[in-house]
């Protein structure tokens, strides 16, 4: 999950993000994450605090979750640069690492050429409608 998904869920309990998120410990997906993307999360979440009307104390609280329920990986190689932006990259390096397929973000222009690591990137929409949440 990129940043950027997890950020629209923290903004809305309406949309497509929300709805992956709250689904993390369903059993139908397996969530990944490395410490440099937990920590990615935690200072973007905080930083939107105000737009989002959660306070810090409730961010940790969600990051605590997700960490409880998420696979965690140890990222060894790094292919970077390879993505515009970095903080892209480290995502793409804990994809790979995981072997998470598909990737799921906002932003699938910024993830070009991630084929070439045999993996593929999808909106949030998407993804709901691929493991039969959305019709």
């Amino acid at each position: 999950m990129d940043t950027n998904v997890l950020v629209a869920a923290l903004r809305s309990r309406n949309g497509a993000s929300f709805r992956f998120l709250s689904l993390i410990d369903s059993g139908k997906y397996e969530l990944a994450v490395s410490v440099p993307l937990v920590l990615e999360y935690e200072a973007v979440a905080k930083r939107h605090t105000r737009a989002t009307g959660l306070s810090t104390t409730d961010i940790d609280t969600i990051i605590d979750y997700i960490c409880s329920i998420a696979k965690h990986h140890k990222i060894y190689y790094l292919w970077r640069p390879f993505l515009r932006d970095p903080k892209d990259d480290m995502v793409l390096e804990l994809a790979v690492g995981s072997n998470s397929n598909p990737m799921v973000t906002h932003n699938t222009a910024d993830f070009k050429g991630i084929e070439k690591f045999g993996l593929r990137v999808v909106k949030p929409h998407d993804f709901l409608r691929e493991i039969g949440e959305l019709p």
